[in-house]
């Protein structure tokens, strides 16, 4: 099974503090998961014009690439302006339509202020489900007070988020699964 964690941002670093945490508790949880982070900020994207994925070369290659590998993606944002991040917008935009089908994606989101909760379900849950993901449903919101010196101090974010990994592994096992009896179907 094969994990992304995508930290959706190319600044800021709550979000990355927080996907430290979620793949930190992937890799001991589930070990035998293969577990890849990444960090937009490590990379150096282009901009989408509508050429199949296939065609970029690069770092935009690569990070398309491994997502559409993946059989689990884990998308880190933060609000920006009451939105998502251009460089997560871009990520989706760059990706086929269908990219998502039959891939878990479950995310969490980092923001400076409670009033930007719902920007999840009105931004990144109707993009995903158009990418035809099987989105885990609880998705956990974080805030800026939630973190101290660029570390994690909520416990209850703590236990959010590894109810979140454990959610994201569970529901793509299960998928895994009825992939296999229903491949198990057909005799050829």
């Amino acid at each position: 099974m094969k994990i992304i964690g995508l930290a959706g941002s190319n600044v800021g670093k709550k979000t990355r503090t927080a996907m430290d945490v979620v793949l930190k508790l992937m890799r001991t949880n589930y070990p035998s998961a293969e577990v890849e982070l990444l960090d937009l900020a490590d990379y150096q994207m282009v901009f989408s014009d509508g050429r199949d994925y296939r065609s970029y070369t690069g770092d935009t290659l690569k990070v398309t690439e491994a997502i559409m590998a993946a059989d689990a993606i884990i998308i880190g944002t933060p609000i920006f302006q009451a939105s998502i991040p251009a460089t997560l917008k871009n990520i989706f935009d760059l990706l086929p339509v269908n990219a998502f089908r039959d891939k878990v994606v479950s995310f969490f989101v980092t923001a400076g202020s409670p009033k930007h909760f719902l920007i999840a379900e009105h931004q990144l849950k109707p993009i995903l489900s158009y990418m035809k993901a099987s989105i885990v449903e609880t998705y956990v919101f974080i805030e800026e007070k939630d973190f101290l010196r660029n570390e994690l101090i909520n416990d209850d974010s703590h236990f959010r988020l590894a109810r979140l990994v454990e959610d994201t592994y569970q529901l793509t096992l299960l998928r895994e699964r009825l992939r296999i009896e229903k491949d198990a179907e057909y005799d050829f």
